[in-house]
């Protein structure tokens, strides 16, 4: 267990100028993805909580979690997202991007990274664009994920909408 004496941040990452230009261009990027891709909204929120719990994120998993409820996701589904296996409420394409998110997440504890057949079982789902769709949510959530639990940042605050 981590010691979380303090609830602050470690640091401010908006503090200096160049850090905070680069953030700025990767919550653009993300914003992007968000509003243009053809990856139904409900996967690609599944698929952010579901990494955020993988990768411990207090913060993440608070946002992504209040996010799903606020967009009118059942507590049923939002709760079950971390027992998405043993669960009856996920469509066949939601199991599939929840299955390539676990895949991806996870790519540290298998040398031989995203196995072909969890990408055939998205690839039934899904066209290239929503799967080049999914990369990049996979691999963005990690990177925020990363920052998150480096910074400390932990979660319980977060309102739905606060970032627009």
């Amino acid at each position: 267990m981590h010691s979380t004496e303090s609830h602050a941040p470690r640091l401010n990452l908006f503090g200096d100028p160049v850090v905070a230009k680069a953030l700025k261009h990767f919550a653009s990027a993300s914003r992007t993805l968000i509003d243009t891709s053809q990856l139904p909204k409900a996967t690609q929120d599944l698929v952010t909580l579901r990494a955020s719990q993988i990768n411990g994120c207090g913060y993440c998993t608070d946002a992504h979690s209040k996010d799903l409820a606020h967009a009118g996701e059942s507590a049923v589904r939002v709760n079950l997202v971390a027992a998405w296996r043993e669960a009856t409420v996920f469509t066949a394409a939601e199991r599939a991007a929840l299955e390539l998110t676990e895949q991806g997440t996870r790519i540290a504890d298998a040398a031989g990274g995203v196995p072909d057949e969890v990408w055939a079982r998205a690839a039934e789902h899904y066209d290239e664009g929503q799967l080049a769709a999914l990369v990049l949510f996979i691999s963005l959530i990690n990177a925020s994920n990363r920052m998150g639990v480096i910074n400390r940042m932990a979660g319980g605050d977060h309102e739905p909408g606060q970032f627009g």
